[in-house]
């Protein structure tokens, strides 16, 4: 059946890019309404649905657009509702960009299990293939999807990075018929715990949805320059080091984000843990999740992802919904 929250829930905080301070209300929806987005600041009739067919740009986010009203950054949110099975979803947000928070899925996690979802009197559509389906980008980027009567998404990330290596993650959701609205049982507490599939399928509020979102040091002053990561802060992103670093450009960082003491300690900026020892592929799994929830109703199929990101996960989504391959 379909679902939706039990109750409504608010969140404030400042967009990663914009830096611009955002308070999003979730609310529940009725049955076959869909996830809908609508920005406050601009009126009630300033509605987005969040579907392929809408988005806009996938400059290190991605955007929906309906004529003058813009919602950037939905990935995280989107993935939440994708990874705990909300099919219907009133969003209010009086900004053009959904707040940060941590950088993860795990507040909105959370807060919407620790009271369950809301069944509703409707049965969930589901999304089928009719044939293969392939798509690679000039980037190198490549996704295929197969015919399948459940999802599994085999992804690889490869940065040619020495400190992150090839990091390869299957995420296998349980069946729905063995995983009932659950009370919320708390997520990872501490970092390096061992990750955990029990009978083959992943957990995706303890595996999936805190795992945060991610830069290379050496992009932080390009982005900033281009009017970018105005949100970022040592609070919300991972930041892998690459390269040597000399202590003139740490002090630049320092100032940047308003913060003293930045150290490299083994390939990352010592601002936090990671959770997990491949905590970047498990976020990009995160935002493939949120991008594919896009398509407006679940994939049933295996999904096989290199390299992959915002552009090329909702350029598959919009040329899925724009043909006859699914049914």
């Amino acid at each position: 059946m379909q679902h939706t929250i039990k109750q409504s829930y608010k969140f404030c905080g400042k967009g990663l890019h914009t830096g611009v301070i955002a308070n999003m209300t979730l609310h529940p929806a009725e049955a076959g309404s869909g996830i809908r987005f609508v920005r406050t600041d601009i009126g009630p009739d300033a509605i987005v649905p969040a579907l392929a067919t809408k988005v806009g740009p996938t400059n290190r986010s991605t955007t929906i657009c309906s004529g003058e009203a813009s919602v950037s950054t939905l990935e995280h949110l989107m993935s939440a509702c994708a990874g705990l099975g909300i099919d219907n979803l009133l969003v209010e947000i009086d900004a053009p960009e959904v707040p940060i928070l941590d950088g993860s899925a795990k507040p909105y996690v959370e807060a919407i299990l620790a009271d369950g979802l809301l069944a509703q009197d409707a049965p969930r559509k589901y999304l089928r293939l009719r044939e293969p389906f392939h798509h690679e980008d000039e980037s190198g980027a490549i996704i295929d999807i197969l015919h399948a009567e459940s999802l599994k998404i085999d992804l690889t990330v490869d940065f040619n990075s020495k400190v992150l290596g090839v990091q390869h993650f299957v995420y296998s959701p349980p069946p729905e018929s063995s995983a009932p609205c659950r009370s919320f049982a708390p997520l990872l507490a501490s970092a390096g715990r061992e990750p955990f599939q029990a009978s083959g399928y992943t957990d995706y509020a303890t595996q999936i949805a805190p795992c945060r979102t991610f830069c290379f040091f050496h992009e932080l002053e390009f982005l900033a320059s281009k009017g970018l990561i105005k949100g970022g802060d040592t609070e919300n992103a991972i930041v892998v080091v690459e390269h040597p670093v000399d202590p003139a450009t740490l002090k630049r960082m320092q100032t940047l984000f308003g913060v003293g003491d930045l150290q490299v300690h083994e390939g990352y900026l010592n601002n936090l843990q990671l959770y997990f020892p491949d905590e970047i592929v498990r976020h990009k799994m995160l935002d493939i999740l949120g991008d594919f929830a896009l398509l407006g109703a679940p994939l049933l199929g295996t999904i096989i992802a290199r390299k992959t990101g915002h552009r090329i996960n909702t350029a598959v989504c919009k040329s899925l919904l724009e043909s006859d391959l699914l049914y």
